[in-house]
């Protein structure tokens, strides 16, 4: 079994065995490459779209034998959609949808031609490094605990190699895209580990591997977390027998170390049962990925680290787990965060939040973030208001919408902004501490978690909190990924961070 898929780029030529895919534009039909092709095997490839009344739209698959005395096993056909739709995720979804067509075909290695899109002035690199990008989010598998898994049961694809016309440049190119998939792939092996392994020190431990690129990782143990006056993170996690972890990453690149850094905050309860406020039984299997958040920051900071970004970041992710027992947190308490604001726990079950608090001030008062953005699974609201399609975004600063909103749009992992105002803050107000941590009703939960959090945002600040629990688990297969975890965020906040973080060259 593969643990890799391997990528490589080459020249446009009949490859010798394996499978050729040919992507087909919808309303367009064949390239000129595959158009003799066709003409060569007396329009075979014509013959069969006509047969299947396969349009090209995207995603859409087609699996044609050859015949006798062609190179090739078979050809498959991979829809790219409408040309005035093709950009970088429509480009990465025909990389996904040839790897999931012939992963379990027993095929080994395919090639894929990527000359069509040429045509519709699209760069040719961009085709090619994102259909490679797109092949290799997709074969991603998590299998550690399958032992019985039948060997046609096992993806077979081993090796990739996108055709086009400049494959030095492309290589180049993807070089810089790689260590980003490799951040998917981590946030999602962390969010699909089971919880008894992936206790909150076993979280951690996982963060130590950061320091083979250069990431310098500091793990704060219970004590020390209570010396630094973290109380909201103590209270979460003191009905557990697993004892919490906070992990502070940081990447320093930038060429003057004295550059304020931009931080990602990130939620990381290791299984929530929603303490003495418990959940239902139904699903709550699902509430071993209520650390979706931390694990996109871990994910992230390994993509920055690898690909050596130029500009200082911080990475801190808060990790305990929220369990009902005799020594649990009870409604009614009060609880005094590091800031100094006391919090009327009126249900235990809003417990992200309460972790998120204390995060989000200590990374204010350590770094002095030039940016500041926390990602969590933090509300079922959010997936009531807008499904598994987008993440809710919520900020204090229009620009900084704007340019996640982009980012998110130029890679497919779209964000929806929702409103921060006044009128929901008031709904915070508790008669005996300075905040509680839900309102007195069910509506505008998501809203209500978010202006809890702004709470602890200092002023000045640009902060933008992203509501990950619709986007951080799929039940069905996506082009970039198998049922399961999504990684959602690493590739968003990587753009976001390419195009409006980073020095520009000259």
């Amino acid at each position: 079994m593969r643990d890799t898929l391997e990528i490589e780029f080459g020249p446009i030529a009949l490859p010798e065995g394996g499978s050729l895919v040919i992507p087909v534009l919808a309303e367009r039909g064949l390239g000129a490459e595959a158009r003799r092709l066709d003409a060569a095997t007396d329009g075979l490839l014509t013959r069969a779209m006509r047969a299947s009344r396969f349009t090209g739209k995207r995603e859409e698959t087609l699996a044609i034998p050859v015949p006798a005395g062609l190179a090739v096993d078979r050809v498959l056909l991979v829809g790219a959609g409408k040309p005035e739709r093709l950009e970088e995720p429509a480009l990465a979804a025909v990389g996904g949808s040839l790897v999931a067509a012939l992963d379990r075909s027993g095929e080994e290695q395919a090639a894929v031609l990527v000359e069509p899109f040429a045509a519709e002035g699209v760069p040719p690199i961009e085709p090619a490094t994102q259909v490679a990008l797109g092949a290799r989010l997709r074969a991603y598998r998590f299998g550690r605990y399958k032992t019985r898994d039948k060997p046609e049961q096992l993806p077979s694809l081993a090796r990739v190699t996108v055709m086009c016309a400049e494959p030095d440049v492309a290589r180049r190119h993807f070089e810089r895209l790689a260590p980003v998939a490799e951040g998917v792939h981590l946030a999602r092996d962390l969010v699909t580990e089971p919880p008894n392994v992936l206790t909150p020190v076993g979280f951690a431990e996982r963060c130590t591997a950061l320091a083979a690129h250069g990431v310098a990782v500091e793990i704060f143990d219970a004590e020390r977390i209570a010396d630094i006056g973290m109380r909201t993170i103590l209270a979460v996690a003191q009905g557990s027998a697993a004892p919490p972890r906070v992990v502070a990453m940081r990447h320093w690149g930038a060429a003057n170390p004295e550059d304020a850094p931009v931080a990602f905050v990130g939620k990381g309860i290791t299984f929530d049962s929603g303490g003495l406020s418990i959940k239902t039984a139904g699903s709550m299997e699902d509430m071993k990925w209520d650390m979706g958040g931390a694990a996109v920051v871990v994910g992230l900071m390994h993509a920055l680290a690898k690909r050596r970004a130029p500009l200082n970041v911080v990475g801190l992710v808060g990790l305990a787990e929220n369990m009902p027992s005799g020594t649990a947190q009870r409604p009614g308490d009060v609880v005094t965060s590091l800031s100094g604001q006391t919090i009327e726990v009126l249900n235990t079950d809003a417990e992200g939040r309460l972790v998120l608090a204390d995060l989000l001030w200590y990374v204010q008062e350590v770094y002095k973030p030039r940016r500041l953005i926390n990602l969590a699974t933090l509300t079922g609201a959010v997936i009531v208001a807008l499904g598994h399609e987008h993440a809710g975004l919520f900020t204090n600063d229009d620009d900084l919408a704007s340019r996640l909103g982009a980012a998110g749009r130029a890679v497919g992992e779209q964000v929806w902004r929702l409103p921060l105002a006044e009128a929901y803050d008031k709904e915070l107000n508790s008669e005996i501490a300075d905040v509680k941590n839900i309102s007195g009703s069910r509506d505008g939960g998501s809203i209500i978690a978010a202006q809890f959090l702004q709470r602890f945002v200092q002023a000045g600040v640009p902060w933008a909190h992203l509501d990950i629990a619709g986007v951080t688990w799929a039940k069905k297969d996506s082009a970039l990924a198998p049922k399961g975890g999504t990684g959602f965020g690493v590739r968003l906040l990587d753009r976001y961070v390419a195009d409006h973080l980073e020095p520009r060259e000259g």
